[in-house]
């Protein structure tokens, strides 16, 4: 299984704050659904070996855990994301994981208890960074994990403290949108099989 961890210390924390439609005032809600659909769809279909994870730090309620991977029971377009998202920020329900659809959990955990969960997981986890090692030059596993954060990237403090125990990967010289990012990936990883 393929994953992504997608940080935002601005992503709103409640359904209600999705409710009227304004995705920049949600916390750049719009990159989080770009990033969504870059992760999981492909044309006329879906990537059912990736499991998209959300961290949201924004406010009234943080840290909020999004976990996501289509099943084929779930009804899901591109143009649903955002009803989506916060349908299941709607379900959360304190002190357990909730499954509001079939593959779509809500659930109150930090951002590096996300990343620990899966390394106890055998997941093994890369962090992109532009100034990390080329992700043409690395040896990727079949069960993987990449991390990402928004426009204003992942925490200092916290991106120290991965960048000593993870490896830090890039994609290219330039800066990319998340969503492009979460692409790039997937497409390297296509060309290898996984």
């Amino acid at each position: 299984m393929k994953h992504f961890i997608y940080f935002s210390s601005s992503a709103a924390t409640s359904g209600k704050a999705l409710s009227d439609g304004n995705l920049m005032r949600a916390g750049r809600m719009d990159i989080a659904i770009h990033s969504l659909i870059q992760g999981v769809f492909l044309s006329h279909g879906f990537r059912k070996d990736v499991t998209f994870h959300f961290v949201f730090y924004g406010m009234p309620d943080p840290p909020k855990h999004i976990e996501i991977t289509v099943k084929d029971e779930l009804q899901i377009s591109k143009k649903d994301v955002g009803t989506l998202i916060k349908k299941i920020l709607y379900k959360f329900r304190d002190k357990e994981k909730t499954q509001v659809f079939p593959g779509c959990f809500v659930e109150k955990k930090s951002f590096l208890k996300v990343i620990e969960e899966l390394i106890e997981n055998n997941v093994e986890c890369f962090i992109l960074d532009k100034n990390g090692e080329s992700i043409r030059k690395i040896e990727i596993p079949e069960n993987c994990c990449f991390i990402l954060g928004d426009h204003d990237g992942l925490p200092k403090k916290e991106m120290k403290r991965l960048k000593g125990v993870l490896t830090p990967v890039s994609i290219g010289p330039k800066m990319y949108f998340a969503s492009q990012t979460v692409a790039v990936v997937n497409n390297e990883l296509d060309f290898r099989g996984l």
